[in-house]
């Protein structure tokens, strides 16, 4: 926020796509840390805290619009030396907007950054952007949900496990329908082969597929026979499915080889079963929307 006032302390109106520009060079970004994307992969983390440092910084009365998508610094923008949320909070504009009834999404809040000026970044509610809250709080109920997804697996039969496969195979767009897939796993048991699936609807090619429930870590010797089951197939594509973990020389050996072999650990598969929906259900669902800046930039 401090760096932002400053590259707009000529008291001259300013587009917010300029500032951002300046910004980037002023924290000498490369493309790739321009690009870093929030967790959720539909912002750019340094686009989302310029944006809600200019809505900090206006709410203060510190910066004022002057035109769609213009602003400049106000008298009261030219004094701070430093920037932190408690000094923001001295604001009568920061304190309104921060009570419940008022902290509505709106204007150019609807994305934005509340960076404390100090460099620090994301250790505490402080040095996070309310969407990087929103973030972290959703990766920490995946976390816990992936956990007790894989738990209850554990628990299950192995007839269980099996369907599940299917389910998320099916989901995912393989084996066609579930009724064409259904039969895959659990059929063959032919040299470390659990199953055969369609790779597509049309059966234009096949995948082999080892499933098990292990505890233990699998290493490449396990990964290796079922390369070599491949061989016994004539087969070019397998996907392993474990609930525990491969070893980093397991995965170094699906990279090295010919065949084309997916993996897939306890984390990957309780991931996969969350994001299409398989063994749960929602209890809530919240839309983000933010401001289309470039439409108002367009608008001038």
């Amino acid at each position: 926020m401090l760096p932002l006032l400053e590259i707009v302390n000529d008291g001259k109106e300013h587009r917010h796509r300029e500032v951002s520009e300046a910004l980037a060079a002023k924290f000498n970004l490369n493309e790739e840390e321009r690009k870093e994307l929030l967790p959720s992969g539909r912002q750019a983390r340094f686009d989302n805290r310029v944006a809600w440092s200019r809505a900090y910084l206006k709410k203060a009365g510190l910066i004022e619009n002057t035109g769609r998508g213009i602003f400049r610094i106000t008298a009261d923008g030219s004094k701070p030396s430093r920037i932190d949320i408690k000094l923001l909070m001295q604001y009568p504009g920061i304190k309104e907007w921060h009570k419940p009834s008022s902290r509505k999404s709106g204007g150019d809040e609807a994305e934005s950054s509340s960076n404390d000026g100090n460099g620090t970044d994301g250790a505490t509610v402080e040095t996070q952007t309310p969407e990087e809250v929103l973030e972290s709080s959703y990766q920490e109920l995946s976390r816990a949900l992936a956990q007790e997804l894989i738990d209850r697996i554990m628990k299950c039969q192995p007839k269980f496990f099996e369907d599940l496969v299917v389910d998320l195979l099916v989901k995912i767009g393989y084996g066609g329908s579930r009724r064409d897939a259904g039969p895959a796993i659990g059929q063959s048991g032919d040299g470390g082969i659990d199953g055969i699936i369609n790779e597509d609807k049309l059966g234009l090619d096949v995948v082999y597929i080892q499933a098990k429930r292990w505890n233990n870590t699998v290493g490449r010797p396990i990964v290796q026979a079922f390369a070599g089951s491949l061989d016994g197939q004539r087969a070019r594509k397998g996907i392993m499915i474990t609930t525990s973990y491969f070893s980093p020389d397991a995965r170094d050996y699906v990279g090295r080889i010919e065949k084309k072999i997916v993996l897939i650990d306890g984390v990957q598969l309780a991931q996969l079963m969350i994001d299409y929906g398989i063994g749960m259900a929602e209890v809530a669902n919240y839309a983000v929307k933010r401001v289309d800046l470039d439409y108002f930039e367009d608008e001038q």
